[in-house]
């Protein structure tokens, strides 16, 4: 697996981002993405948090290699918001959260956050999701169903991401009607999966004030290096073909899934593995050529 360092930007132009990033789909760090003036520097602090939502009951998450048959993982306990807070402040934990947005729960919270939109307008300022995780806490290796631009803004601790364009699907084991893979990048054992071998990619560390642009239906593995938490907002995917995937998976290829699996159980996850394998060995062939 090959890992190139993103770059970073700031100060850019709404033309230039759209005519060197989003439209070709190129990731990159911007420094500005939030503006300095957002009171969310002064307001936010995890006391704050607990302050303002800490008696709210939550779910929490864990490895999500545990549910590899399923789009996503079902919660391995509950606690309220406020412990979660001071657990992951008090030690690493792989514990994250998952659908639980701050922002819609506190929608006065989106007030504190000033974007600079490098797009033209194109972000979707009012859908903000915000994401926690304890320090060693990982998402699953991914792409986004909607197909949509993301721009990831990190507030506290550390994030690393790799990125890998769709195109390396098949050698990531992408798991057919899915939009995860069975390899993980970083851990997977390479005689397992060698499709691992022959990826390339790319590597960000976004630390606070800075946001990463992925582009639409890129791959990425979201690692905290640190505990930590950070926003997203999207921007709908360029073309009409995109879009249009983007819909498909989530309203017609998700509930195929979903009713396959209750229909056959393992033999229908057995099969998508089976088919997996069969893609990443056909993609190593052609790698090698």
């Amino acid at each position: 697996m090959k890992l190139k360092q993103v770059d970073k930007i700031s100060g850019i132009r709404s033309e230039d981002f759209l005519k060197k990033y989003l439209k070709p789909g190129f990731p990159v760090i911007i420094t500005d993405f939030i503006s300095a003036d957002s009171p969310a520097w002064k307001k936010w602090s995890y006391d704050y948090f607990k302050e303002i939502a800490g008696d709210i009951k939550i779910d929490v998450y864990g490895k999500e290699e545990d549910s590899m048959d399923r789009a996503a993982s079902a919660p391995v306990g509950q606690m309220t918001f406020a412990e979660y807070l001071d657990l992951i402040t008090k030690e690493p934990t792989e514990l994250r959260l998952f659908l639980f947005n701050l922002l819609k729960i506190r929608p006065e919270l989106k007030q504190d956050v000033i974007y600079n939109d490098v797009t033209g307008g194109k972000v979707l300022q009012w859908l903000p999701f915000m994401f926690f995780g304890g320090e060693g806490s990982s998402t699953r290796n991914h792409f986004d169903i909607d197909m949509s631009h993301v721009f990831i803004s990190q507030f506290q601790g550390l994030k690393r991401i790799w990125l890998f364009p769709n195109d390396q699907s098949d050698l990531m084991y992408k798991l057919p009607y899915n939009f995860h893979s069975i390899a993980n990048p970083k851990y997977s054992n390479v005689e397992e999966f060698p499709g691992i071998e022959y990826l390339e990619g790319y590597e960000a560390v976004i630390h606070p004030g800075e946001t990463l642009y992925m582009p639409a239906g890129w791959w990425h593995y979201i690692q905290y290096e640190t505990e930590g938490y950070s926003i997203s907002v999207r921007a709908l995917a360029n073309s009409i073909s995109e879009k249009l995937k983007g819909a498909r998976n989530l309203f017609i290829t998700r509930h195929f899934d979903n009713t396959m699996r209750k229909i056959f159980k393992n033999h229908w996850f057995h099969y998508k593995i089976n088919t997996a394998k069969r893609r990443a060995n056909n993609a190593i062939k052609k790698n090698k050529r």
